[in-house]
C-alpha cells in the first residue's frame, strides 16, 4: 500500500537556516517540503492555498511572534501539526508552545541529528494514530510525552544558563548593550564585541527572550529585511 507523503511548510526568516531544514527534510523518504515562508503574514497567505500536514516554525519572525502565529493557526487550521525551531529557550515560550499543541521544540543552533530524530518520531506517531482507532493509557502517555514536557517546564537552578549561553560572554554582551545608543544589527555588535555573528545573534535573541532587548525590522530597497536590536526601556 502506498504510504501518505507528509507535506511540510517551513516558516523561517533566515534563508540559510530554511535551506538547511529543507535539504534534510526532503532527504527523508516520506517528507516533502511544499513551500517556505519568511514571515508570519506570508505563511498565513500560503495556508489559504495549501494545507500541509506539518509546519517547521521559528518564533522570531520579522512581523510577528511565532507563538502568536501558532495560536492563529490553531484557530483556523486545527489539523496542522507544528514543530518549533527557535533560539527562544525561556520557560514562558516553551510553556506557550506546549499549550498551543506543538509536537516538538528544537533550540537553535540546530543539531541536524535532533531534527531528523524529531521528524522520525512525528512520522511514527502520526502513522500509529492513523492506523489505530482505540489506544490504551500507556500509549496515550507515550503520545503526550509527559516526562519530556515536565522536564522542559522545570525551572533552571539559580545562576544557571541555557545551553549555548556562557556567563562571561553574556556579561560582555550586556556591557556593550548598556553603551548602545539607538538600534544596531547583530553584525555591527559582533564586530564591536569581537565575537562571531552567529554567537552574537544567539545572545541577542536570548536577551530578547528575557525582555532586556527589543527587535526592530528595517526594510531597505533591496534584499531581505534587516533585524536590529535596541535596549528595552523600563
Amino acid at each position: 500500500m502506498h504510504e501518505e507523503m507528509i507535506s511540510v511548510l517551513i516558516i523561517e526568516d533566515d534563508v540559510d537556516a530554511a535551506n538547511i531544514y529543507k535539504q534534510f527534510t526532503d532527504q527523508m523518504e516520506r517528507f516533502r517540503v511544499v513551500a517556505t515562508a519568511s514571515s508570519g503574514e506570508q505563511a498565513l497567505q500560503l495556508l489559504k492555498v495549501i494545507q500541509p500536514q506539518l509546519l517547521l516554525l521559528d518564533v522570531f519572525l520579522p512581523d510577528m511572534n511565532g507563538i502568536d502565529l501558532l495560536r492563529e493557526i490553531r484557530k483556523q487550521y486545527r489539523g496542522i501539526d507544528v514543530i518549533l525551531i527557535t533560539a527562544a529557550n525561556d520557560t514562558e515560550t516553551v510553556s506557550e508552545a506546549i499549550r498551543g499543541g506543538a509536537f516538538g521544540y528544537l533550540v537553535k543552533p540546530i543539531i541536524v541529528d535532533k531534527l531528523i530524530a524529531t521528524l522520525k518520531e512525528y512520522e511514527v506517531v502520526r502513522g500509529q494514530l492513523h492506523q489505530e482507532q482505540v489506544v490504551n493509557q500507556d500509549k496515550i502517555d507515550v503520545y503526550f510525552r509527559k516526562n519530556q514536557q515536565t522536564a522542559l517546564l522545570e525551572e533552571p537552578s539559580k545562576g544557571s544558563y541555557p545551553k549555548g549561553i556562557d556567563k562571561h560572554t553574556l556579561k560582555l554582551v550586556r556591557a556593550k548593550v548598556q553603551e548602545m545608543q539607538g538600534s544596531l544589527s547583530a553584525d555591527e555588535l559582533s564586530r564591536q564585541v569581537g565575537i562571531s555573528y552567529s554567537t552574537m545573534r544567539r545572545y541577542l535573541e536570548y536577551l530578547v527572550s528575557l525582555e532586556e532587548m527589543e527587535v526592530e525590522i528595517f526594510y531597505g530597497n533591496v534584499g531581505r529585511p534587516e533585524r536590529k536590536y535596541k535596549r528595552t526601556v523600563k
